[in-house]
């Protein structure tokens, strides 16, 4: 790696991910999650994980209520070192959002969508 590189990938990640939308930030927790399922990292699956559980804004029970005890099921088959089961949740709850965002970012009239709003994640303040 050449001098440097690691800085402007770090700097570079940073500018992706303040610049996202909410749905996107949910997106790439759920990468995030699935590359350490993938490579068995405990800390990581867990941290990532417990990201989207607490970004829950339930105020919208009938979509969050249901997130939250699918994350609690990942962190509890992640406890029992089941990686291939929680990765498969992840990954179609993953693919989900990102149809969501396609849906999304095809509408051209984004501020019928309230800013504290996207599915059942509450957006940063």
């Amino acid at each position: 790696m050449y001098p440097g590189t690691a800085y402007r990938n770090q700097e570079y990640r940073q500018q992706d991910v303040m610049g996202a939308s909410p749905i996107r930030l949910v997106v790439m927790a759920y990468d995030l999650a699935i590359r350490a399922c993938d490579s068995k990292d405990f800390a990581k699956a867990t941290k990532a994980i417990s990201v989207l559980r607490d970004a829950l804004n339930f105020d919208f029970p009938e979509v969050s209520v249901g997130l939250f005890r699918l994350y609690q099921w990942c962190l509890d088959s992640l406890r029992q070192g089941d990686y291939d089961g929680t990765r498969k949740i992840l990954v179609e709850l993953r693919d989900a959002w990102r149809e969501s965002e396609k849906q999304l970012s095809a509408k051209p009239n984004m501020a019928s969508i309230p800013a504290n709003y996207v599915g059942s994640v509450a957006r940063p303040a």
